[in-house]
Parts: C-alpha cells; structure tokens; sequence
C-alpha cells in the first residue's frame, strides 16, 4: 500500500492551497472582467443608438416645422441641409436619406415599410403637395444607418444587413 502514503501528503497540500488567498481577487477578476466590460459596451451602445434616434427625430420635426412655414417650396438638397444643420454633431448627412410624400384630403396615407427581407430598399421620394397652403398631408421621413460595434457577443441590435440599425423618424404635417 504505498499509495496510501502519499493521501495525506496530498490533503496536506490541498489544505494548504485552499488556505493561499493571495491570487483569488485577480483569478476572480479575470473570469468575471470580459463578461463585465461586455455589457457594459453593449449598454453604452444602446444608449447612442436611443441618443441617436431622438435627436433624428427631434431634427426632423424641427426641420419639417420649419421646411412647411415657408412661403416658397424648397428643394431637396434644401430640406436635407435642414435636417443636416440638426443633426450633424453625431450623424453623418452623407449616410441621411429623406422621404417627402404628400397625400390628398381625405385620402388614406400609405407609407411603404424601406426594410425588405433584412436590406434597405432606397426607394424614397422627394414629392411636395401642389401648394404649400393646400390640406394635404406631408409625411416626412428622415432615415440614417447607425453603424453597430457590439454585435458578435451575442447582443445584436442591427435590423438593416449585418452590422447596422436603421433609425428612422417621422413627422406627419399639414400646412396652413
């Protein structure tokens, strides 16, 4: 029975390994410290993507607000320079698409979904109604592509092609 030697040998070890806290706090931290700064990358990031999206949608109410009080129709480079001075301190206004679409009095507002099978159909309209001083309804919709950083941990908030959200604002306005 020569083995039965070595057990307490081997217990005395054990005990004495289970007594050493020097290493613990850092072996501790190191298992716990990736999963840590995971989410907390993904919480910063989901606070951008909710920044970002209210401050499209407040330029682009600003922007339609001001866009429909004028006397004269602007063009469209006009309306997107209007949303651009809103919001260029966190977008970019060569990414920004806008979509201008009036609808007649009394006639149903149908506005198109720009998402189709995972991929952004750019299929927008810059369409004024006849006067600015007409009932028509003006939907107004801005669109940006927000690019998505913390999307291979297994938190994936992109909902445009891999990588990317579409934040999209819309303001439904009816000239006076």
């Amino acid at each position: 029975m020569p083995s039965c030697r070595f057990l307490p040998i081997a217990l005395r070890a054990l005990r004495g390994f289970r007594r050493h806290r020097r290493g613990s706090a850092a072996v501790e931290f190191a298992l716990v410290a990736p999963i840590f700064i995971a989410l907390l990358f993904a919480i910063i990031e989901v606070a951008l993507v909710f920044f970002a999206g209210q401050l499209l949608e407040t330029g682009t109410q600003d922007a339609a607000r001001v866009f429909l009080t004028q006397t004269n129709p602007a063009l469209a480079e006009d309306f997107k320079k209007l949303v651009c001075n809103r919001v260029d301190m966190l977008l970019s206004c060569a990414t920004l698409r806008v979509d201008v679409q009036s609808f007649a009095p009394g006639a149903a507002i149908d506005i198109k979904n720009p998402i189709v099978n995972g991929s952004l159909v750019d299929s927008f309209v810059y369409q004024l109604p006849p006067h600015l001083n007409s009932n028509y309804t003006v939907v107004v919709r801005t669109f940006y592509q927000w690019p998505l950083f913390v999307t291979k941990l297994g938190f994936n908030l992109s909902n445009v092609g891999e990588g990317t959200r579409l934040l999209a604002a819309t303001a439904a306005l009816r000239p006076q």
